[in-house]
């Protein structure tokens, strides 16, 4: 396929995801909502929703399953029109609407030619194993496989089991109900819509930080050097391309962020809309992926922090997280039981597939392990965020690999430690507390970047401690990169590029920009082609071209909020 075709087929899946959000943010703001932030986390929720809606349609039957995504598409474009025919809504609200759906739009862009740079396009999901570190696994295909069979056969039973014993009941199924809301719309045989549709889902990080950034009134060049930075990340390129469903309930939780450690949650917390919203949001993070808690449990410690809201409101959240959360729960016991394996793979260090159940399985591994077994795989987990001796060793051999000319296996020995340990991942940003400690006396210069820098750092440890005690700790069960939550590494980035910038803002934009650069020359080169492929001129400019527009948009975004309704 050409680089054109893939360019239009994009488009496409950009349209079509977009439109249930734009509806719902629109008819939102024509109900009254002025708030940008609340609404793009309400867009945010709609297009979650439509996705779940979408899969037990089709799980209902397949019939009504086609009937609901031509409904999703028909439905939404009418309301769209409409709201815009009717001119009500004040013109700069559109624009400050419009402004991180074309960053999330030229994100895509971006990170699709930059991932097939190489060309690829022909075996997408292939190219997307090796691009960056690899060959990973076949999981960016696991929701591919079983949307393919909800397509086919609804809830016929037995449901089929993916290569390497993996059941359906096994990952939840939100990226499933997106491909399934697109897949009479818009598909193929070997699997570029697939990819590309999966791409722009898991740019949606883009438009909740940039809720999350708006909300927390952040200035216009740091939220700038903030979007920058995530999308030059490895976690952004290399857990955008290829497109196992970690980033998609990442973007879940940064829009929930926007409303729950802002200045707005003194308003949102006394109404029950804005608790089915927040609820909403973190449900649909568990339906993308059950690593979504340790990202929520520091949520929820700060906006508890900074003000309870009402027993209705939490009772209203209950529910609403119910709505979401207790169809699966019975699909996974009823339908296709038992629906533990990563569970009990995560919380117990118990790969292997057995009979006992997931509560028997913790308290055997337990166990086993004792109290000294148990303090010792719990300090393995937080020795494995920070790298530990596997880091430096995989860095010795990158510093051997180069010195002897061979460029190529010493990038991939430092993607290696970016790809799976999470303080390191930050990079030369991890200077940013230094900076903070030694410029502390600077924190009134700049409050608001103070300020949200401390919640982000607050947000990343209480996570990361949450992560390194409840994970097991053992080699199975341990906590590398994509065991937990992406949402906690880009927390870190927020941090750090605030914080820079609260303790000194001018070499703060120029060590942040070094920092991106740095990114981008370890994973631009393609250090394991595909054979019979090549560097293509033609991505190569659409990448640029991205890329560019990203950094130019974000630049010439709104000004710093003042007011929780601007």
């Amino acid at each position: 396929m050409s680089n054109p075709e893939l360019f239009l087929i994009l488009i496409l899946h950009l349209v079509l995801t977009a439109l249930p959000g734009v509806a719902a943010a629109l008819l939102a703001a024509r109900l009254g909502v002025r708030n940008v932030p609340v609404l793009l986390a309400t867009g945010m929720a709609a297009t979650g929703a439509v996705a779940m809606l979408a899969f037990w349609s089709y799980f209902a039957d397949p019939l009504i399953g086609e009937s609901f995504s031509y409904l999703a598409l028909l439905g939404p474009a009418a309301l769209v029109g409409w709201l815009l025919f009717e001119r009500k809504l004040p013109g700069e609200l559109l624009r400050q609407l419009a402004t991180p759906l074309a960053l999330w739009a030229l994100g895509s862009l971006f990170l699709v030619f930059f991932g097939f740079i190489h060309g690829g396009a022909e075996n997408p999901l292939g190219t997307a194993a090796t691009r960056f570190i690899g060959p990973l696994p076949s999981d960016n295909n696991i929701p591919a496989f079983f949307a393919d069979w909800y397509f086919r056969h609804g809830h016929d039973s037995p449901v089929p089991i993916f290569p390497g014993e993996w059941l359906s009941s096994d990952r939840p199924p939100l990226q499933v109900g997106y491909v399934l809301a697109q897949r009479p719309i818009a598909w193929d045989h070997w699997g570029d819509n697939y990819q590309l549709l999966c791409v722009s889902l898991q740019q949606l990080w883009i438009v909740g930080l940039w809720a999350l950034l708006l909300a927390a009134r952040v200035g216009r060049l740091t939220r700038a050097l903030i979007m920058i930075t995530v999308l030059v990340s490895d976690v952004a390129l290399l857990n955008g391309f290829f497109v196992w469903p970690k980033m998609l309930p990442a973007a879940m939780l940064l829009a929930a962020a926007a409303l729950v450690m802002t200045p707005l949650w003194d308003e949102l917390r006394k109404s029950l809309w804005a608790a089915a919203l927040v609820a909403a949001l973190c449900g649909l993070a568990m339906m993308g992926h059950g690593s979504s808690i340790f990202g929520i449990v520091p949520l929820a410690l700060i906006a508890a922090w900074r003000g309870l809201p009402s027993w209705r409101w939490i009772g209203v959240a209950v529910l609403v997280g119910l709505l979401f959360q207790a169809p699966w729960s019975a699909y996974q016991k009823y339908h296709d039981p038992p629906g533990n394996r990563l569970v009990k793979y995560m919380l117990a260090g118990v790969p292997e597939i057995d009979e006992r159940g997931t509560l028997e399985t913790i308290s055997d591994s337990y166990g086993e392990a004792g109290f000294s077994g148990t303090l010792h795989n719990k300090g393995q987990n937080f020795v494995t965020m920070f790298g530990g001796e596997p880091m430096t060793s995989t860095f010795e051999r990158a510093g051997d690999y180069i010195g002897e000319g061979d460029w190529d296996a010493g990038l991939e020995q430092i993607r290696t430690v970016l790809f799976f340990d999470l303080f390191p991942s930050l990079g030369l940003l991890l200077l940013a507390p230094l900076a903070m400690i030694a410029a502390h006396r600077r924190r009134r210069e700049h409050p608001e970047e103070w300020s949200f820098a401390l919640l982000c750092f607050a947000v990343l440890i209480v996570g990361a401690i949450a992560w390194g005690l409840l994970l097991f700790g053992n080699l199975a069960g341990r906590t590398v990169m994509h065991a937990g939550s992406f949402a906690l590494p880009i927390f870190g980035f927020c941090a750090c590029v605030a914080g820079l910038r609260a303790s000194f803002p001018r070499f703060a934009t120029w060590f942040v920009a070094l920092s991106a650069a740095l990114m981008l020359a370890i994973y631009t080169p393609v250090t394991q082609p595909l054979p019979g492929t090549a560097y293509s001129a033609t991505a190569i400019v659409l990448a640029i071209a991205g890329l560019a527009g990203f950094v130019a948009l974000s630049l010439r975004g709104p000004r710093r909020s003042s007011a929780p309704g601007g």
